[in-house]
């Protein structure tokens, strides 16, 4: 009789601040994790997580005692067993995003969020759906460029845009099937429509260059590539700054 093997869920941890148990009831109820607690006090999560080891820790910036940062930043004593870090928050700052990239999280979403949504990045992170090491280094690059430019992190189209630049760094060729592929693929992810994230990264364009923070992206590739009255379509923002990031890499 042929064995059954039985698929290793991922333990996850939760601790938000908000009201509503939305995540925590969708993840208790969910066969591919196993729910190991929740709190909102930041000191009892840093006891609860090293204590129980989960694989996942989604996380609110905002907690008592000890924000999500603080939090983060006591776990790095756990080394390897540090759990991937979601952040899932009401701020919004682009320097909040930034920070929590640099603190070591895996993720930074804006809520609201719906559970699938999350479910998705989290299985992308564990699963190595993101091939490429250092997903935390390219996070980081692609949001300071965003913000450099004057791309507020608060907006749509900066999360459509930044899922984009890691997709054209995965698949370059992507960059050639925007409308067929690229849209959609991101359209998905966000549960939205590719006319949507069409509209999102042109309003994030547009709010960049109405800023007028056009040098920056000059100084940033080291050459005089747009003026004032001379914007860059989704695909040619896109294309130059995976450019840069694979050069980097």
């Amino acid at each position: 009789m042929e064995k059954i093997i039985e698929k290793k869920r991922s333990k996850i941890y939760i601790a938000d601040n908000a009201e509503d148990e939305n995540l925590i009831d969708y993840f208790k109820a969910n066969d591919n994790f196993e729910f190991v607690g929740s709190s909102v006090d930041g000191r009892q999560v840093v006891e609860d997580v090293e204590k129980l080891q989960p694989d996942v820790l989604v996380m609110e910036v905002l907690l008592q005692n000890l924000d999500g940062f603080a939090v983060l930043e006591s776990l790095k004593n756990m080394k390897d067993k540090c759990p991937k870090v979601f952040f899932v928050s009401n701020l919004s700052h682009s320097g909040f995003v930034t920070k929590a990239l640099q603190s070591g999280a895996s993720y930074f979403m804006v809520k609201p969020v719906s559970p699938e949504n999350l479910e998705n990045r989290i299985n992308e992170v564990l699963n190595n759906g993101i091939k490429r090491e250092g997903n935390r280094e390219l996070d980081e690059k692609i949001s300071n460029i965003f913000i450099s430019i004057g791309i507020p992190a608060h907006i749509k189209g900066y999360q459509f845009l930044r899922e984009a630049v890691k997709l054209a760094v995965e698949e370059p060729e992507i960059i050639g099937s925007i409308t067929k592929r690229l849209y959609p693929t991101i359209a998905e992810r966000f549960e939205t429509s590719s006319s949507k994230v069409e509209r999102g990264m042109r309003h994030a364009i547009e709010v960049a260059w109405n800023r007028g923070k056009i040098e920056n992206i000059n100084n940033i590739f080291g050459l005089k590539i747009y003026n004032r009255n001379e914007k860059p379509t989704n695909g040619e923002l896109i294309a130059l700054i995976a450019d840069k990031m694979i050069i980097d890499y």
